[in-house]
This record gives structure tokens, C-alpha cells and sequence, in this order.
């Protein structure tokens, strides 16, 4: 044996670079025989055929809450995410590469409706007024407009519109669709708007010099817009103007963007108008645009400008300028540590991303992750990179569903979102990032048909596993959150020992989408749902509705069912 080490000693002292090329080799293998032992195995999802959990399969009907919970067993670790064991803590796999790029988004935005008979249906309500006359000289809708002779559709439309602030949307000949803020013609018959749209048959787009006009009940009325501003809503004068709105000038010949422009330029972020006067102040609880009126009482004709709307001396029309509400901005870590962990736990494509920047924003704090994202770092999430466990934060965003996970936190907030919207999230997600959109190729393709089997019921344990093993859970429905914000941040922030101040949470309210919000210019003109895919949901929105109501607590918001 000595004999045999000497001679291989002589060999490498006349052959160095072999000698080193041998050791970098030996080095190379030994870091990835340790690299595969950190890292074994690929991520399982609850339900999925590679889940060991995943027999009674996707395609279960409503079984009762406690079957499907013992049907589907949570997975150890979130799929595609590596658990994070301390900030520089990363999983190598394809699938956390992928999630690295971006998270969900909390916001959505209006659907368009499918048919004359369903366009009250719709979640965020398109409502269909009626058939007009149109004037080729004198358009009846006299804002942007588009043409598509091939696949025009009526979701289409009203998406363009509403993306771009207008309050209604009409189709024309089949393939034309025009936007504007006011109609301008008289009503006609319902048989002269007999052309099909070009790009779905089962659905009609006006005719010849005949609009089928929709008024777009925008969820997030932030879409409303004339140029820079954003369009408020139509609301009573307070009772003391002049402290409410401390800033304003009267203008004879008034229009929308010179009173945005003046208050602009005295750097506040609301815009007030009323007749000729344009004031200029903050949200506050003298005027917290809360009670909102209809806006047919704010629409007196400006002076400066035909086409437009100037309020009243009584009821005034509130734009939101660019100047930032700096009073909910400042954000930091928490002076102590905290006494109790808090997660807000919610399904992948829930939201969780929105609802952290809210509750940074109400709150002051940073919010921390059972996870590492350096694309939500690099946003101004500065809590991502602290370890979970570190106290610093005042809560945890997390995904987990295993009862391990939960019974390592002190309470939680519970975001639960409609799952078909949820699913549709977190897919663009995975294909897309952030706020990308997955590509045509994988809504037909068998990604999505997988991902649908593997995630949908992965949605229903989720919640199922954090009502049975939380110890202290608060239930915030998405729907509810987007509907009245003011009031569900106040209960968030309540569970989470902190007293917001009034003012702070309606600062919030004027900076609430933040920069995580799709377009709507990229949105499915399809329903990507199958009927066998439609019948499976709703049997776990079934058993999550029966298993909130168990412990009293209401049950799903009444628009996850009209499927």
C-alpha cells in the first residue's frame, strides 16, 4: 500500500495539472452529492397523482368536510416553494425558479358578460342598458375606439373600455366597439341590434348605426379615469368645505384637468369639483369618500368643456390626483420582538401579496414570508428576507396547510378567494409572474387541465386544515376585502394588536391596488373551464361553504356559486 501511495505522489509531482484537474473533480462531486441531499425529491401537491395523498382524486364530488379533509393530506412543503430555513436559504428545483419571477396578485378586474340573458351574472356586473342610435358624424359614445371584423367580442369591448376608465362600452355592425363616459342619442328598438359579434356568434354586437350599450360597474372604480387622475366618485359636500378641503379657486371656465391640474400643483390628492369652484384636500373623516351618491346628481356640463361633468355646489365630482398620500408611507420593523407569531395563510392566487401591502400600509410594520421572494424584496417588501420566525414583523405571509405548519403559529388571518378566480391567478402566476399572464399555449394545452386537477383540491384543504388546527383564525373572504376595505382592514389590523389611526386607514384606501395588479388588455376572452371542471369545484366550494358555517362563521360570498 505504501509502495502504491508513493508512486501515485511521484506521478502528480511530474503531472500537476492532472493532480488538481482530479481534485476539482472530487470537490464538484462531493457539493452535489450534498446539494441533492438538502433538496430530495420534487414538491408534492395535495391531490396530485404523484401525492401519495392524492386517491380519492380531484374529481370528487361534495363528500362532507371531515372526508375530503382525510382525502387530501396537506403536503409537507408548499409545491414549487422551498421552505426557508433561514434569509439566504433557496430550493435549486424548476418549479421555485419559476415562483422566483413573481407572486399573485390581489387585485382583478371586470368580466364581461356572455348573452343578453346572463349579463347580470357576471361577478364585477357589466350591466346591459340597452340599444342606441348611432351618428357616424356625431359619435353616441365619444371616447376611444376600436375595430376587430374578425374576433370581436363583447368581453373584449367592455375590458378595453374599462381598462381604460370609461364608464360605458358599445358594440356596433358586429366588430366595433366605442367607449365614453356619456351617451349622446336616444334610445332604439331591440330588434334594430340584431348582428352577431364576430368573434363569438352566441352573443350580439349591436347593428347598423345601432349600439348595444353596456355601463360598466367597475370593481376597482381606481380604473376610472381622465388622463393622470383617477376618478373618485360623485359625493355630498361636506359641512365645513373649507377645512375639509382646505385649498380652492374659483374657475368660470372649468374643466376636469384644470382643477387636477391646480391641485396637483398644490400637492394634494384629491381633486374636488363643484360648479365653477375646484377644491383640493385629503381624505379624512370630515370627508372620507365613504357614502357615494349617484353621479347623475353630480352631472352639470363643465364650462370649459362640453363633453365632461363639473359637479355641483352640493354634490361634488372627486378625482384622485398623482400627488401620494405620504401620511400611510412610512413603513419599518417592529422596536420589539413580537410576543406571537400571526400568519395570514391563504391558497396561492388568493391575494396574499395585496393584502401584506395593505396591512403595511395600516399598519407601519413590515410583514415577513415562510418563504423568500427577491423579486417581492426588490419591491419594497423588505421584511422578505428576514427569517420567520425573527419577530421583527407584524405578520407572515404563508401558503403551508400542514398541521405542523399552522400549530407553529399564534392566530392568523385567513384569506379565502372565489376559487375559480384564485386558480386563474396563480396560474398566470406560475407562467407568467407577478403580474404577467401564462401564454395562450398553456390555457390549451395540458398544463392547465393539471394544474386545475392537482390545485382545486389543494384550495378546499387548505381552508379546511386552517379551520381544524389554527388556534386563533380570522376569515377575510377577498370579495369582502375589495367590496369595503375600510372595514375589513379594521378587523385585520385589530387581530393584529395594532390601533390604526382613522385618517392612516383612508390614506390606504387612495393607495390600495399598489403594483400588483394585472391589466386587463391580456384576460382569457374564454371561460378555460371545463363542465367536468366546473362540477368538481363546486363541490369543494360546497364543503368549505358547509365547514365555515360549522363553526358559525359566514359561509363562501354568494358569487363563487353561479357556475
Amino acid at each position: 500500500m505504501a509502495k502504491l501511495f508513493v508512486k501515485l505522489q511521484r506521478y502528480f509531482r511530474r503531472k500537476p495539472v492532472r493532480f488538481f484537474t482530479l481534485l476539482a473533480l472530487y470537490l464538484a462531486a462531493g457539493s452535489l452529492v450534498f446539494l441533492h441531499s438538502g433538496f430530495s425529491g420534487e414538491p408534492t401537491v395535495p391531490g396530485s397523482p404523484r401525492s401519495p395523498a392524492g386517491g380519492e382524486g380531484p374529481g370528487l364530488p361534495y363528500l362532507g368536510v371531515m372526508q375530503l379533509s382525510r382525502g387530501f393530506k396537506a403536503a409537507a412543503t408548499m409545491p414549487g416553494r422551498a421552505r426557508r430555513h433561514g434569509p439566504w436559504f433557496k430550493s435549486t428545483s424548476k418549479e421555485q425558479a419559476e415562483r422566483g419571477k413573481a407572486k399573485d396578485n390581489g387585485g382583478t378586474r371586470s368580466r364581461a358578460l356572455r348573452g343578453r340573458g346572463g349579463r347580470e351574472k357576471e361577478e364585477d356586473r357589466a350591466r346591459y342598458i340597452g340599444c342606441y342610435v348611432d351618428n357616424t358624424r356625431q359619435r353616441t359614445l365619444r371616447g376611444m375606439s376600436f375595430f376587430d371584423y374578425k374576433k370581436m367580442t363583447v368581453f373584449r369591448c367592455q375590458d378595453n373600455c374599462a381598462e381604460r376608465g370609461y364608464l360605458y362600452a358599445g358594440l356596433e355592425f358586429g366588430a366595433e366597439c366605442y367607449c365614453g363616459h356619456k351617451i349622446q342619442a336616444s334610445n332604439a328598438s331591440e330588434s334594430e341590434c340584431n348582428m352577431e359579434c364576430k368573434g363569438e356568434r352566441s352573443n350580439t354586437c349591436g347593428g347598423i348605426n345601432r349600439l348595444s350599450i353596456y355601463r360598466l360597474e367597475l370593481a376597482q372604480e381606481s380604473a376610472r379615469r381622465y388622463g393622470s387622475a383617477i376618478f373618485r366618485g360623485c359625493f355630498r359636500r361636506p359641512d365645513n368645505v373649507s377645512i375639509a378641503l382646505p385649498a380652492s379657486q374659483l374657475m368660470l371656465n372649468m374643466s376636469v384637468d384644470k382643477c387636477v391640474d391646480f391641485c396637483t400643483e398644490k400637492e394634494y390628492p384629491l381633486s374636488a369639483l363643484a360648479g365653477t369652484s375646484c377644491h383640493c384636500g385629503f381624505p379624512t373623516t370630515l370627508f372620507p369618500l365613504h357614502e357615494r351618491e349617484d353621479e347623475q346628481l353630480c352631472a352639470q356640463k363643465c364650462p370649459g368643456e362640453e363633453f365632461e361633468s363639473c359637479g355641483t355646489a352640493e354634490f361634488l365630482l372627486v378625482y384622485q390626483t398623482q400627488v401620494q398620500d405620504n401620511r400611510c408611507m412610512d413603513r419599518r420593523f417592529l422596536p420589539t420582538r413580537a410576543k406571537q407569531l400571526v400568519a395570514l395563510a391563504s391558497f396561492p392566487g388568493a391575494g396574499n401579496t395585496w393584502a401584506r401591502h395593505l396591512i403595511e400600509l395600516a399598519t407601519g410594520f413590515y410583514t415577513g414570508s415562510y418563504y423568500f421572494d427577491g423579486s417581492l424584496y426588490n419591491k419594497g417588501f423588505k421584511g422578505e428576507r428576514d427569517h420567520w420566525r425573527s419577530g421583527r414583523t407584524i405578520c407572515i405571509k404563508t401558503h403551508e396547510s400542514g398541521q405542523k405548519e399552522i400549530e407553529s403559529f399564534d392566530s392568523a388571518i385567513l384569506l379565502i378567494r372565489n376559487p375559480y378566480k384564485a386558480l386563474m391567478a396563480e396560474f398566470n402566476r406560475k407562467y407568467g409572474g407577478h403580474i404577467g399572464f401564462a401564454a395562450h399555449a398553456h390555457w390549451k394545452g395540458k398544463e392547465w387541465p393539471e394544474f386545475v386537477a392537482n390545485y382545486a383540491p389543494w384550495w378546499a384543504t387548505h381552508t379546511l386544515d386552517w379551520l381544524r388546527y389554527g388556534k386563533k383564525v380570522l376569515v377575510v373572504h377577498f370579495e369582502d376585502l375589495k367590496r369595503d376595505l375600510f372595514a375589513q382592514l379594521q378587523r385585520m389590523v385589530g387581530l393584529l394588536g395594532i390601533t390604526a389611526c382613522e385618517d392612516r386607514l383612508l390614506c390606504v384606501e387612495g393607495q390600495k391596488d399598489g403594483n400588483f395588479k394585472r391589466s386587463g388588455l391580456r384576460k382569457l376572452e374564454y371561460d378555460p373551464y371545463t363542465p367536468e371542471m366546473r362540477k368538481m369545484i363546486s363541490g369543494y366550494i360546497k364543503t368549505v361553504d358547509t365547514a365555515l358555517k360549522l363553526r358559525n362563521l359566514s359561509g363562501v360570498p354568494d358569487d363563487y356559486y353561479p357556475r
